[in-house]
């Protein structure tokens, strides 16, 4: 018996629904990364496909068994493989480059990804900004309400709460504080 045989048929568990506005939230997410990765250029999705592979550990396998034999045969331990690199300057040499280019391809999808992080972050303020011009018209209109029905409010944090909040001037304060 699993836990969803509990559940009578058409309905969902309380911790499997979601509010049609959180769902509504996660379809337009979902759809907004498959159009941001549907407008990738073919170089950026060959760029965070590579470095899905480099970050993984069938990369680091394929590394380790190329490397122990690349070493092993110029120690002439295998017979009849004679010796190519019997320093290990090509091996040196082919790393180093390999480290060039790998660093250089995760830096491109880093980028990418800072620049998708720096979009939502500025979503996350410009959601933040309506939400506190929101709250502070909400509470000049509870203030109002009170007033008509003559409520005392006696808090000083209301006011506090009604004054609008410049973006600028919080920038500013905490420009100054660093």
């Amino acid at each position: 018996m699993t836990a969803s045989d509990d559940v009578a048929p058409g309905q969902t568990r309380k911790e499997d629904s979601v509010s049609p506005i959180l769902d509504r939230n996660i379809r337009a997410l979902c759809h907004r990364r498959q159009a941001e990765a549907a407008t990738a250029s073919w170089q950026e999705r060959a760029a965070d496909s590579m470095t899905r592979f480099v970050g993984s550990m069938p990369f680091i396998y394929l590394h380790a068994v190329l490397f122990c034999l690349w070493i092993v045969a110029n120690l002439e331990w295998i017979p009849g493989i004679k010796a190519w690199d019997p320093s290990f300057a090509v091996l040196a040499m082919v790393a180093s480059v390999e480290a060039i280019f790998l660093s250089t391809i995760v830096l491109i999808t880093q980028n990418r990804m800072s620049a998708a992080a720096d979009m939502r972050a500025d979503l996350d303020l410009q959601i933040s900004l309506l939400a506190e011009h929101e709250v502070t018209q909400l509470a000049l209109l509870v203030t109002e309400i009170a007033k008509k029905l003559r409520v005392a409010v006696d808090d000083p944090e209301i006011e506090q709460v009604q004054a609008e909040v410049t973006p600028e001037v919080v920038l500013d304060r905490l420009s100054s504080e660093r």
